[in-house]
């Protein structure tokens, strides 16, 4: 599903001159192909393990859940020698709480209601991108 709104953000993002990273819980075979639609070319997602061609049911690495998500951003940056001033992260789970506690403008989307709660006790923006 490719809501108009999420594109629009993400062209407002790209026009600003952002530098656009998604960051995902969700397995990279998924995550990707939707990135590739998107024309975000960088991606921080959990990557299940293959071996000879079939899925272990492992992970590979940290996987990128609560604070893993905060551990593998703060290895891109290093990696990048980016920063993360002036960066943004949107999310709709509490499960995201570790991330947005770590960037400048954390933005709830369609917040599940502990989020909700959350980003209204921290004066965090609270939008909707469903049409």
């Amino acid at each position: 599903m490719m809501l108009s709104k999420a594109r629009d953000l993400i062209e407002r993002h790209r026009q600003s001159g952002d530098r656009l990273l998604v960051i995902t819980s969700t397995n990279r075979f998924i995550v990707e192909p939707i990135c590739v639609a998107l024309n975000i070319e960088e991606l921080i997602a959990t990557d299940p393990e293959i071996i000879d061609g079939a899925y272990t049911g492992q992970i590979v690495g940290v996987p990128t859940y609560r604070e893993g998500k905060v551990e593998r951003f703060k290895q891109w940056l290093s990696d990048h020698r980016e920063h993360s001033t002036g960066s943004y992260f949107y999310s709709d789970s509490i499960n995201d709480l570790p991330m947005l506690l770590e960037v400048t403008h954390p933005i709830a989307v369609d917040p599940d209601p502990e989020l909700r709660k959350e980003a209204l006790t921290r004066g965090w923006d609270i939008i909707s991108l469903r049409d």
